[in-house]
């Protein structure tokens, strides 16, 4: 395997900083990292028509969400894509992710609206989920206030938000609404098993390890969550029939790279709509790095292609 020449200078880059590995790190100094990181990695901002702070109500109190609004915005109730950001469910926020929020609205035409769910080990399981649902179900109920079209909504999200955006996708099924025309999975966690093939394959020296991925979890989890659940683990659902359509990216350098593909497998096999892309010589956390890896923009695109394809059908 050939790795993308721009993700092989990121990982000496950030070699040379000398940081201790995440399961060294306190979670506030884990995110102090990713912080300072972020501008770096990210590069100047895409504009768009609009940015927006709101709260929305949360199970736990106010949640906030950041909304996009895409340059190509006409006069009419918008799609709209609830985007959930990856981080291992303890690291990252809205401004870790803004880039590529704003990439992926301006070239799908979608209103992206963020979400800050609350993060682990503060808020463990099932914290984030429960707020996610939140904000999906407000968007289902209430997404007309913002210029929304509530039957024309989609969930994303990249690592630990891709977990989140596929349990979405399974409450959504499994409470009866509100419908999602899509669910985007970018290299998505999506089963508590570190001994996978590509576990031990790409588990070091890619940047995301298998130590990483197992502190990450014990973060989420502690000792009591439950991460044979389903709401943890969504690969472990008995039954993926009458979900949304679905993207799923994976990487090909990734830990995470089998259980994306596994996922993707048991979609098609139970009559979902599914779409899998498969990134060749491409690390685990791309999407937010337009700034240092091009590739990133690419997988914007096909986002915005896979979205603007099932809100046509």
């Amino acid at each position: 395997m050939s790795i993308d020449p721009e993700a092989r200078a990121y990982l000496e880059a950030t070699a040379l900083l000398g940081l201790p590995p995440i399961w060294e790190q306190s979670p506030e100094e884990a995110r102090r990292v990713v912080n300072m990181r972020y501008p770096g990695l990210a590069g100047p901002p895409e504009e768009v028509a609009r940015v927006e702070e709101l709260l929305v109500p949360g199970p736990a109190g106010p949640i906030p969400i950041r909304v996009y609004t895409p340059i190509s915005a006409g006069s009419g109730p918008l799609p709209a894509l609830a985007f959930f950001h990856g981080g291992g469910w303890v690291t990252g926020n809205l401004d870790t992710h803004d880039g590529a929020c704003r990439g992926v609205a301006n070239r799908s035409g979608c209103l992206v609206v963020a979400v800050d769910f609350r993060c682990a080990p503060e808020h463990r399981f099932p914290a984030a989920v429960e707020d996610c649902w939140a904000v999906v179900s407000w968007l289902g109920e209430r997404g007309s206030a913002l210029g929304a079209d509530p039957s024309r909504l989609a969930v994303c999200g990249d690592s630990a938000g891709g977990n989140l955006a596929a349990v979405m996708a399974l409450r959504s099924r499994d409470r009866g609404g509100p419908r999602l025309v899509a669910q985007l999975l970018v290299y998505p966690v999506l089963d508590h098993n570190l001994d996978t093939p590509s576990y031990l394959a790409n588990g070091a020296g890619y940047g995301l390890t298998r130590e990483a991925m197992r502190w990450y979890w014990e973060q989420y989890l502690g000792e009591a969550g439950d991460g044979l659940s389903p709401d943890a683990s969504p690969l472990r659902a008995a039954d993926l029939s009458g979900l949304a359509p679905a993207l799923v990216i994976v990487c090909e350098l990734d830990p995470l790279l089998d259980e994306g593909r596994a996922y993707a497998a048991r979609l098609a096999a139970a009559g979902v709509p599914v779409e899998e892309i498969v990134e060749s010589g491409m690390i685990h956390g791309h999407l937010r790095m337009q700034g240092v890896i091009s590739r990133a923009r690419k997988s914007w695109g096909d986002c915005a292609r896979f979205l603007r394809q099932e809100l046509a059908d």
